[in-house]
């Protein structure tokens, strides 16, 4: 069995002997592919090097998350094209637009989503998309760049039937997490109708750790937890989950 974390962070971890436990319950789990997003420019080393001290395992994806859009965002952004043109990636990612936190920024969000976005078409890379409170917002710019270049991940997918619906018919996958655990998230009722040839995996750690490691920081072993869960949902066994998500990982990923 070899499961795929698709949003991992796992590189937050900087004590290097915490950092090799993780990654070795990682693998004992079967959790043998972790994807890692940046979030700013001074993430890239971070997530580099945990790729080059795990080339079998990790894959590196880079992009300006949503909440980092601040005023200095277009040195940023330079910042981090030049580092994506210089280094082998997997994705453009995290990107999107989140207006949990600061709603006074969206519009340069927008700018910074859209310009990403086009990073993505140039390097025929898949987006990974940070969404909260955006559905509305996000659509907008989907709809309005769609191609056959544009396709990737809706990472952390916490909307309802509708939403994930027209994530489908734009081409992108979902990616489910520990919120599909939840008692009172309404994930599972969404998913059970979903074919999971449209979902792949993720963690998001060390956030949104899931049942039973609730209000303890996630790691990429827990994965096994939200595995589980959909095989539960699914009535099929965890092997069968583990096995099309990540077909589905390498369809988007191209590894």
């Amino acid at each position: 069995m070899i499961l795929t974390d698709t949003h991992t962070h796992l590189y937050y971890e900087t004590d290097p002997a915490k950092l090799t436990e993780l990654m070795q319950r990682s693998l004992d789990n079967q959790v043998n592919r972790l994807f890692l997003p940046n979030v700013d420019s001074k993430s890239i080393p971070l997530v580099f090097g945990l790729a080059e001290q795990y080339p079998q395992h990790c894959y590196p994806m880079l992009g300006l998350h949503p909440c980092d859009v601040k005023e200095d965002f277009k040195e940023e952004l330079a910042h981090i094209y030049k580092e994506a043109k210089l280094r082998k990636i997997y994705a453009i990612g995290e990107i999107g637009i989140d207006l949990y936190w600061d709603k006074s920024t969206l519009s340069i969000q927008q700018e910074a989503f859209r310009t990403q976005i086009g990073w993505a078409k140039q390097m025929g890379l898949p987006i990974v998309i940070h969404c909260r409170e955006a559905f509305d917002e996000i659509f907008e710019i989907l709809d309005e760049l769609k191609d056959d270049k544009l396709r990737g991940i809706f990472h952390c997918f916490t909307g309802d039937a509708a939403q994930a619906e027209k994530v489908i018919s734009l081409g992108f996958y979902l990616g489910i997490g520990g919120v599909l655990t939840y008692k009172n998230s309404g994930l599972d009722k969404v998913v059970q109708d979903i074919s999971l040839e449209h979902l792949v995996l993720e963690t998001d750690s060390p956030y949104l750790t899931p049942v039973p490691f609730r209000g303890k920081q996630n790691e990429s072993s827990y994965l096994v937890y939200v595995a589980q869960k959909l095989a539960d949902l699914k009535q099929i066994p965890i092997e069968e989950v583990a096995r099309i998500t990540t077909l589905n990982s390498e369809k988007v990923f191209g590894v």
